[in-house]
């Protein structure tokens, strides 16, 4: 992968315009490595496809899009790199999905599809990738439903599709590390309410989701039958937290669920001393929807400001992406924020190291080889727990009323016991 003679005073050039353009928050080390790829100078961009839920339920997923896609587009460009991102919008369907996936592949000739936004989105696109041999990068799902929901298995990979993420595993962990802080004593009760989806009914498995795990660690279950989405009436649900006695919630269900939920739990004189809900409440605009009744909600978290990790394409640090990005739209950070913007540090890599980037099994070929820091972590596939997977760190933390800051909510991380290196910010407490 030799570099082309004029090479190096064209890579100074370009060196010192991002640096002008970017500021402090870059060094020249950034694209040191950009140029030596064979393609560079190809006719032709390589094209990265990505599919996100910009509209519909799980639109909070997508609601930083647009800054990072822009701001990729614009490190490209002045690193010189002639690659195309194709953007499509799933609308928060499945089918929908599927369907913007193929003509990634088929009419925009993509050679590389990435996506993240909760098993909804990531499994179809996933599919048509692996159906139509383009290698994609999946995250913002629990590998599990990303796994086994779409027939796979351990001893059973996929040959195209790869994912990182954390595994319900980790998540249970930091729930139950959470749920143990001895400043909130619980009589170990807890109701799960969960959506009749591959998300919820992943967590819900007798075998591999939260009810196994909550067994052996003395916890007492109700679990009534999975809702359909979008339902508007909890009250069986509710009814039967209340005769139970439970004083712990916990549920993965999309926003407008929880609003719904939520709200007529309150409604209904449902009391718990812990909620902790995940996907709905990994937003901060799903929080501010129940107003003061959402103080101490809390949830998993796996990206923050406050997480010690550097962009491998800006030199940005969490902090600075997610300043960067309420300067620009006047909106609090949202966790994907990270985790979009690292799909575009593990995309950009892999056509770097490519040897021919308009080429899927040559990009395939390189995604295998990926070891990469990014803004959400190291990512790193061979190590498990399956060959397509690799795991990025999590933490869990509360929603408290801000005492002061511009927006009305903070997310403070109360509980790190599987990643120390995250910094705590709060000691958990229970709900008023």
């Amino acid at each position: 992968m030799g570099a082309c003679k004029g090479t190096a005073s064209l890579e100074n050039i370009n060196r010192r315009g991002l640096i002008k353009r970017v500021g402090a928050t870059l060094t020249a080390a950034t694209f040191a490595s950009t140029f030596p790829a064979p393609w560079v100078r190809a006719a032709k961009p390589a094209k990265i496809g990505y599919v996100s839920p910009q509209t519909g339920p799980l639109a909070p997923f997508a609601a930083a899009d647009n800054f990072i896609v822009a701001q990729v587009r614009e490190l490209l460009k002045k690193a010189n790199l002639p690659i195309e991102i194709v953007v499509k919008d799933s609308q928060t369907n499945s089918n929908r999905a599927a369907e913007v996936t193929a003509d990634l592949i088929l009419k925009d000739k993509v050679s590389l599809v990435v996506v993240g936004a909760a098993p909804e989105t990531d499994n179809p696109v996933s599919d048509q990738c692996e159906l139509n041999e383009v290698p994609c990068v999946s995250t913002v799902s629990p590998w599990q439903p990303w796994v086994f929901a779409r027939g796979g298995a351990p001893d059973k990979p996929f040959k195209w599709t790869y994912h990182y993420f954390w595994g319900l595993e980790d998540a249970i962990g930091i729930i139950l590390d959470m749920w143990s802080q001895p400043q909130v004593k619980t009589n170990k009760v807890v109701g799960a309410v969960y959506a009749n989806d591959p998300d919820a009914n992943a967590w819900g498995d007798s075998e591999h989701g939260l009810p196994p795990a909550l067994a052996k660690s003395g916890y007492k279950l109700i679990h009534p039958p999975h809702f359909q989405t979008l339902t508007d009436n909890f009250s069986a649900q509710i009814s039967a937290f209340k005769d139970g006695g439970a004083e712990i919630i916990t549920g993965n269900m999309i926003p407008p669920d929880f609003t719904t939920f939520w709200t007529q739990a309150r409604q209904q004189g449902l009391r718990p001393k812990i909620c902790t809900i995940t996907k709905a409440l990994l937003f901060p605009t799903s929080v501010e929807s129940v107003g003061e009744a959402a103080n101490n909600l809390s949830t998993e978290v796996w990206w923050s400001p406050h997480f010690p990790f550097k962009s491998s394409l800006s030199g940005e640090s969490a902090e600075q992406l997610a300043s960067a990005y309420t300067r620009s739209t006047a909106k609090q950070w949202t966790q994907p924020i990270g985790f979009v913007h690292s799909l575009f540090e593990v995309a950009t890599d892999i056509l770097k190291r490519s040897a021919d980037a308009q080429d899927p099994a040559a990009n395939l070929d390189a995604l295998v080889k990926t070891n990469l820091q990014t803004i959400v972590g190291p990512i790193a596939w061979g190590k498990g727990p399956t060959k397509n997977v690799a795991k990025t760190p999590l933490v869990s933390g509360q929603w408290r009323l801000s005492s002061g800051g511009p927006f009305k909510y903070d997310l403070i991380v109360v509980a790190n016991g599987l990643a120390p290196q995250i910094p705590l910010g709060g000691k958990m407490e229970p709900l008023s």
